[in-house]
């Protein structure tokens, strides 16, 4: 049952994301700027997290916990940042259903890269046949979505 429900939350957490790419798309499109929505967005993701932080923490890291934080995982922002701004800039160009499919596949690749590799502790999940066969799949599926039967892809 616990199995189900963390999928359940998955799946509204990547409608979410679609969902918050559309609405700051068009808001970068309003305000001629991809990067001005990109700052939006993480300004009131700033404050509702430290909002959320703010009335629900009971403790925080010590100052020891945080040095101890190897460097480059402060960098996670830096590809957030990157993403979501691609994401404001090329959905009015491409559409929201081509953007989301390509970025899944990318999502998926370097998951999957990832995780056969440990990355940042992840837990180990070795590449094999249906791994790579699901990858194969989804790059068609991502073709046969994008796939303008008038002009070919």
């Amino acid at each position: 049952m616990m199995a189900l429900m963390l999928c359940i939350l998955a799946i509204a957490a990547g409608a979410a994301i679609a969902i918050q790419a559309a609405m700051n798309a068009q808001l970068g499109v309003l305000l001629n700027s991809a990067m001005f929505a990109t700052g939006v967005a993480f300004l009131t993701s700033l404050t509702l997290v430290t909002a959320v932080l703010v009335f629900t923490s009971k403790s925080y890291p010590s100052v020891g916990v945080i040095t101890n934080v190897p460097w480059y995982l402060w960098l996670a922002g830096v590809f957030s940042a990157f993403g979501v701004s691609c994401f404001y800039y090329l959905i009015p160009k491409m559409g929201l259903g081509s953007m989301m499919s390509f970025a899944l596949s990318g999502q998926i690749v370097v998951a999957m890269l990832a995780s056969h590799l440990g990355w940042f502790n992840l837990p180990v999940k070795a590449l094999d046949g249906s791994r790579l066969l699901g990858t194969a799949l989804l790059i068609g599926g991502v073709i046969l979505v994008n796939w303008d039967s008038r002009s070919g892809y």
